[in-house]
């Protein structure tokens, strides 16, 4: 009798535990989706909804399910939406876009965001930033250096809001630098800073003495010597193997003008700067090159943006990457842990190789492994 009760409480106790595995693999994960759809922004917003669509599709599992709000690109409507979210009991959400619509979130107890944003620094404790920040590009510029052995960097940092994102990530990193120097945006401002960074007037008056000193002297080679001399701008080495430059767009542009102005040559020092997300403008500019930067797998970038072409008929902007890798990055976690557990992996070490790279997750935080790229002969070429 006793072993006909212990093989009955067996059977009861395997199906209860079959009927619970079954419905908890048909329990969907809820995700928020933070975004733009109106106003200024929303061809952002629109994009990143559509990416979110595709990873869902590329996934192929009805296991997920996205939920889209509209920000408007404002904290208190973003704080607004996203407490009807967690009404929903929705307890992941992606987004917001935009750091400055974080501020309210940590009212939002018991909800943990992905944001896309790239600043790390002051955020609300439930907030994660994903994007590419400062660590994460100068990990990878590291990493170049120790293998070039390059002794002597300097950084050139705008006066911007993120100075401190880069004092950060220089810390993080443990980057060696030899100093750093904050520049103004305005040009007449910054040629004069880089001169000075460079002993430009110095070096300059180095080769007027030199000219002057031939025309003197008794030398049967002088016309010949100061003939070379005078195709030359000075005479002297600046104290520096590498420069980065921490900038984008057309000021980037302008700090290497203002270098190159200083007879200070990428043929004979190592021009490096962040993440320029393949801008092609810069294979056009021929006296900056060789320089070098850290970004995501372009070729996985391309991949991308063919496939969204094809399923949208338009070019996805780098953000929509960055959401259908966020999709993945959860699906994957959802596959590891309990869906109550998810929000508790982001605190745990994790890695996930996305198209963007790979994303090294611990105690909330999201740091990306890049690859670092050379721009040389109006060609682009992938280093590591």
């Amino acid at each position: 009798m006793n072993k006909i009760f212990i093989i009955l409480l067996i059977i009861i106790l395997n199906l209860f535990s079959f009927i619970t595995l079954n419905a908890s693999e048909n329990i969907k994960i809820k995700i928020g989706l933070l975004v733009p759809l109106s106003g200024d922004n929303y061809e952002i917003g629109k994009q990143i909804v559509k990416a979110t669509r595709l990873a869902l599709k590329d996934i192929n599992s009805d296991k997920i399910e996205i939920f889209p709000r509209d920000t408007r690109s404002d904290p208190n409507t973003t704080l607004k939406v996203a407490n009807e979210l967690k009404q929903m009991g929705i307890n992941l959400i992606i987004g917001p876009v935009f750091y400055e619509n974080l501020i309210n979130l940590e009212e939002v107890k018991d909800v943990t965001f992905l944001s896309f944003t790239n600043k790390t620094l002051d955020l609300p404790k439930n907030v994660i930033s994903t994007g590419v920040n400062s660590t994460s590009q100068l990990n990878t510029i590291k990493k170049f250096i120790d293998q070039n052995e390059i002794r002597k960097t300097i950084f050139l940092t705008p006066n911007l809001d993120y100075d401190l994102e880069i004092r950060k990530g220089i810390k993080e990193s443990k980057i060696k630098k030899l100093k750093q120097y904050f520049y103004d945006i305005e040009p007449t401002k910054l040629t004069k800073q880089i001169e000075k960074i460079t002993n430009y007037e110095i070096r300059k008056q180095n080769l007027f003495d030199e000219i002057t000193r031939l025309e003197n002297s008794d030398d049967p080679n002088k016309e010949s010597k100061i003939k070379n001399l005078e195709k030359r701008y000075t005479i002297g080495n600046v104290n520096f193997d590498s420069v980065i430059i921490a900038d984008f767009d057309e000021s980037l542009k302008s700090v290497i003008t203002s270098l190159l102005y200083t007879d200070v040559s990428p043929k004979e020092k190592y021009f490096i700067t962040f993440n320029q997300w393949f801008d092609e403008s810069l294979l056009t500019e021929s006296a900056s090159q060789p320089i070098y930067y850290p970004s995501i797998n372009k070729k996985n970038l391309e991949q991308f943006k063919k496939k969204f072409f094809i399923q949208f008929n338009e070019n996805p902007n780098h953000l929509s990457l960055l959401s259908y890798d966020l999709v993945g990055l959860i699906f994957y976690l959802s596959l590891k842990n309990s869906i109550s557990d998810i929000n508790k992996a982001f605190k745990a070490k994790n890695s996930f190789k996305g198209k963007i790279g790979i994303f090294d997750i611990e105690n909330n935080r999201i740091n990306h492994r890049l690859n670092f790229y050379k721009i040389e002969e109006g060609m682009l070429k992938k280093i590591f």
